[in-house]
């Protein structure tokens, strides 16, 4: 019988079949955390690119400054699961992602606690971002971060 010859691999095969992190969903997640953090700033820091409105943070900036922060999850997690590529999970690497996850959460129930009925203005006044309330996301943001640490896959580098 004729046995194919073997030919030489081209360069997308060895990305796909190569033991190290897949560059692609690293570079995709980078990306994508850039532009989080770009839509994160637009809404902490909208007076920089000439779209301060008001001097308060009311509904619209809460909600574009979370809307990027769970962009920067959401990059943070691709390119962070990535370098796992070829290699099994630790609890710790799952671990991580469930903190993430909470840390969103977090952020999202402090940031948006004044709308949900709970934070320091009812539902008849207009909707405060306060020190309570930014404590509260800056503890949701500490908890991502914590969970970011978890996702790196610490033991394929100390080989």
């Amino acid at each position: 019988m004729n046995e194919p010859k073997d030919k030489p691999a081209s360069r997308a095969d060895n990305l796909l079949h190569s033991p190290g992190p897949s560059r692609l969903r690293v570079r995709v997640g980078l990306i994508t955390t850039l532009f989080g953090l770009f839509v994160f700033l637009v809404g902490t820091k909208s007076a920089w690119f000439g779209l301060q409105r008001t001097p308060t943070v009311g509904f619209v900036k809460i909600s574009v400054f979370l809307v990027g922060l769970a962009i920067i999850c959401l990059g943070g997690y691709t390119s962070l699961w990535g370098l796992w590529k070829g290699m099994e999970r630790s609890i710790g690497a799952d671990i991580g992602l469930r903190l993430v996850a909470t840390g969103y959460l977090i952020a999202v129930f402090s940031g948006m606690a004044d709308i949900f009925g709970f934070g320091s203005q009812p539902p008849p006044q207009i909707p405060f971002f306060g020190p309570i309330q930014a404590l509260g996301v800056l503890l949701g943001e500490i908890v991502i971060a914590f969970g970011f640490l978890l996702l790196v896959p610490y033991r394929s580098y100390l080989k």
